[in-house]
Order: C-alpha cells, then structure tokens, then sequence
C-alpha cells in the first residue's frame, strides 16, 4: 500500500534512542579458575621465604640388633627454602565530575561501575600472570618485581617437547626461581603422557585432583581419551554428553577444567592443597589528590605466588591441542 507524503517514519531520523539494555551485561569472561582453586594467605615482605622438606627414601634394611649399644646417627631431615617476590598490579580510574553528574543508560560512566569493571580486569591480569611461565625478579628502583608463575616452578613431575628444559632456581638450599622454563617442540597429546606425569607425582607423594588446560586441549581430552574416563556426573534423559569433566585415573580422581587465561601449549596437573596466592596487601581502592573537574581512584593489590610442594604438581608440556 501507498504512504502519504512525508510521514515520518522511523527510517527519516537519527535521532531516536537505540534500543538498550538497562542492565549492562559484560560478555568478557572473568573465571580464574586457577586462583579460586587455590588457597590464600598472608605474607610480610615483598620476597618471602618457605620451607619445602622432602622424607628420606624408605629404607628396606632398617632392621637393628635387639640391644644394640652404639647405634648410628641418621642423616638430619632439612629442608629447602624456596622463595619468590611479591609484584605490584593496579589499575587507575578517573571519571570527571561532569561524567559522574550526567546520567546514561545503566550509567556505566560513572566511578563505581567504571571501579567495578576495572577489579575485574584486574583479576583476569593476575591469573594471567600466575599462569605465565616467567621468572621471578627483585626488582629494583627502576624495576618492577616479578612473582614467578607456576610453571617457572616445576622440575619433577614433567614431560617436555624436544629441546624443552625445565626451569631453575637461583641457589641450592634457598632459592627462587631465576629462569623459566624452556619451551620445547610442539607435540600431540596421549593418554600415556597424560597419565605418565600423574603417576610421577604420586609416586613423589603428591594426590594431584586438578587438571588446567587450555580449550583445544580439553577438547582433546573429551574426544581421544577413553581408559578411566567419565561423563559429567550429572545424567539427564535425552540429554547426550560428549565432554569429559572428570577422569578417573590409576591415581584418584581427576577434575579436568579448561581456562581462557593460561598457555595453551601446558597442560598443569595440580595438587591445589599445595599451593597459595600470598597477599603483602589485598586489593583495595584508594582516592587519589583531585586535580581538577575530575575524581581519580587507584586500584592496587601486592602479592605473589607459594608452591609449598613442587613434587605434588605436574605438567605436560609443549602440547598442540590441534594434532
């Protein structure tokens, strides 16, 4: 049907409102996977210090002569000190008083929204750093310190690509770790290797219940590995599963979980039990000097990461979730 000249319609004029939600919904993921596993606690310096003692290997001729007079002294049970540095994050605010006044849709301008976003950010950085395969670093005056990531901690329970090296430590009997590891050639994953690095840790007194891999791998995972493995706990009729949440293993019980934020290229076998984000200064928001026709507020928190047992954690390395 015909329309009269020049009705408006809504094809005409630009300056109608969009069609917006109220509520703001942020499509950006914010899981932390590795950080809400984990244990927390608090520490008093930048670089701090703990104590990781390994047993003696059982002694299968421990078998003495009843009355024996002189018996000798075994060696001493010491341990070695680990250590790593606490490293600095923020993020910074400001919002003009202009901005903070008007009013938008699910005013998203604003200082306690923008406060919010920027916490969350903020949380996605640390995960992310947790997880990177960097060393640890005192810093210095013109250097920021470097908390080591995980798997600039692991020595033990490893496989390694071709040319792959594992990290190392900054002294003998108190250290941190001075170096990353050395990625190596990419490769498949097997359930062999998979199942190879569990049983190392184990074997060196670890119950590892937690797997971190990246999305291709777990992927992998749910399609290649068949020994031990079950669907999701949760059985619905006409409902078909085809991802693998949990791999029950020769060594206990498996949580596999796939993360945004870590390498892809590792796949970390943890033991969480054994592991703490260390807080010198929890996150906080603090108002900065106001300069003008604006507010500005700091967002900072100072803290690192513990690995009180490096035995009980695994990776395998170097893997190509695509082959």
């Amino acid at each position: 049907m015909a329309v009269n000249a020049n009705t408006q319609k809504t094809y005409d004029y630009t300056t109608k409102y969009e069609d917006l939600q109220e509520e703001f919904i942020s499509l950006t993921p914010t899981e932390t996977p590795f950080m809400t596993a984990i244990g927390t606690k608090s520490i008093e310096q930048p670089n701090w210090v703990w104590v990781e003692v390994d047993l003696a290997a059982p002694d299968s001729a421990n078998r003495v002569l009843e009355g024996e007079a002189a018996p000798g002294n075994d060696a001493a049970t010491n341990g070695k000190r680990l250590m790593n540095y606490a490293q600095l994050s923020d993020k910074v605010v400001e919002v003009s008083t202009t901005a903070q006044t008007a009013t938008g849709v699910s005013n998203l301008h604003r200082m306690a929204k923008q406060k919010a976003f920027k916490m969350k950010e903020m949380k996605r950085d640390m995960e992310t750093m947790l997880l990177a395969n960097v060393a640890a670093n005192p810093g210095g005056a013109a250097t920021a310190r470097v908390s080591a990531g995980i798997p600039a901690f692991l020595r033990t329970n490893v496989s390694r690509g071709a040319t792959g090296a594992n990290p190392t430590l900054s002294g003998t009997t108190v250290g941190y770790p001075n170096a990353a590891a050395t990625d190596g050639t990419l490769r498949a994953l097997t359930e062999t290797l998979f199942n190879d690095v569990i049983e190392l840790a184990w074997t060196n007194g670890g119950t590892p219940t937690f797997v971190l891999c990246g999305p291709k791998v777990k992927r992998k995972i749910s399609t290649a590995f068949t020994g031990g493995a079950t669907k999701y706990k949760d059985i619905e009729d006409k409902k078909i599963t085809a991802a693998v949440d949990l791999y029950i293993s020769d060594f206990g019980d498996m949580q596999i979980v796939p993360t945004r934020l870590g390498r892809a290229r590792d796949v970390l076998i943890l033991d969480p039990e054994y592991i703490s984000l260390a807080w010198l200064q929890k996150v906080n928001a603090t108002k900065l000097a106001r300069t003008g026709h604006a507010e500005r507020e700091l967002i900072a928190g100072e803290y690192g990461l513990q690995i009180d047992s490096e035995k009980a954690q695994g990776v395998v390395a170097d893997i190509d979730g695509t082959l």
